[in-house]
């Protein structure tokens, strides 16, 4: 099962209804010693910008961000072998065969975070769905009550110079968002991958500077990355005279804010200018960190299985010895002797004897129960 990375795709609509994925299965074996194929790999195509965590542990997999990127989630299980790769000189008509392993499954979390260098946050009704129409050929859904935006939108922004830039509108922020209340945790995530912050606050609020506080206590109530990323302020809705008088108070509770209008365009290209300077600054940043070296990989000695003591036996964990019992078709005696055989070869009944055990008493490995017969 193999997870890809498609700019194709938007959402992850398709999965939600297509939640539960199995994996094709192989080709049995045929006669005259012919192997069955195996089984073809099933390819599940996500969005670039997904994000893939363990669904028990929350522990992050992978992060899907470049065309054609993937992750395997499982791999199936291989195939078991025909009675004749059992043939020696003292069995030369073997009358078993391996049964397949099983395959890999795998819960995993997956979820969709955009993708964009600069994400516009702000209080409903800020002008956010205005000013990205107004700067992109993104058409997003705008009206004058609260929470118009109820996806977010992504609109990508040419500059002269044959420059471009890719602005998200975030769904409005309320106070409390952090905690779940309004859109909440939903779309604050869309922002964590943006390089730059621009902060849109409508010059007819009451209270400006309690907003912008507002807007960066949930963005760091939500995530600690947003503590360190560059950000840039606009007071919107200048086309107002009632607003563009109010300007040169409201400038002094943001540092160097931009005066703009997004029904307008009034003051875009400078807001623009400067969210491509930033930007910009951040990509040189990221270009500047030198990549971490790779580990010289060691060779770690892994022992082929381990006994726990249990009541009533004992239980046996390793993957080779897992493997050798799955495969094994119970209901053959012939497949039960080559079991145990392969299990002595192990070294299994030697170390089973040092610890005393007894006849009758119970191996459990994986979901299987053994009786203990000593040799």
């Amino acid at each position: 099962m193999v997870i890809v990375a498609s700019p194709r795709l938007h959402s992850l609509l398709d999965l939600r209804y297509h939640p539960n994925w199995k994996g094709k299965r192989g080709v049995h074996g045929m006669g005259k010693d012919q192997h069955g194929a195996a089984g073809a790999h099933t390819e599940i195509r996500v969005p670039c910008g997904t994000v893939i965590r363990d669904a028990d542990t929350g522990a992050l997999l992978a992060d899907l961000t470049r065309d054609g990127q993937r992750y395997v989630a499982a791999h199936g299980g291989r195939g078991g072998r025909g009675n004749p790769r059992f043939a020696s000189s003292t069995n030369r008509a073997p009358r078993f065969a391996e049964k397949g392993e099983p395959g890999e499954e795998a819960f995993l979390q997956i979820e969709l975070k955009l993708i964009a260098e600069v994400g516009i946050v702000g209080l409903p009704n800020a002008g956010k769905s205005t000013l990205l129409a107004a700067i992109s050929a993104a058409r997003p859904k705008i009206d004058s009550y609260p929470f118009t935006t109820i996806t977010p939108n992504l609109g990508v922004v040419e500059l002269p110079g044959f420059r471009s830039l890719t602005v998200a509108d975030i769904p409005g922020i309320i106070e409390g968002a952090a905690e779940g209340k309004g859109l909440g945790h939903d779309f604050l995530r869309h922002i964590e991958r943006t390089k730059v912050l621009l902060f849109l606050v409508d010059l007819a609020d009451d209270h400006p500077v309690k907003t912008r506080r507002v807007l960066e206590n949930e963005l760091a109530q939500h995530s600690p990355v947003f503590a360190e990323r560059p950000r840039v302020y606009a007071l919107n809705k200048a086309d107002i005279p009632e607003n563009r008088e109010r300007f040169d108070r409201v400038r002094r509770g943001f540092p160097k804010p931009c005066l703009v209008s997004g029904a307008t365009g009034e003051g875009v290209p400078e807001l623009l200018e400067r969210l491509w300077t930033a930007v910009e600054r951040a990509r040189q940043a990221e270009a500047g960190q030198a990549p971490e070296e790779d580990a010289e990989t060691e060779y770690v000695y892994e022992a082929p299985f381990q006994i726990v003591k249990a009541p009533g036996g004992f239980v046996i964990e390793g993957k080779r010895v897992l493997q050798a019992v799955r495969m094994t078709d119970f209901e053959n005696p012939e497949a039960v002797r080559h079991l145990q055989g392969v299990l002595r070869k192990m070294g299994l009944f030697k170390a089973l004897k040092r610890l005393r055990a007894k006849p009758g008493q119970t191996l459990r490995i994986g979901d299987y129960e053994l009786e203990y017969q000593p040799d």
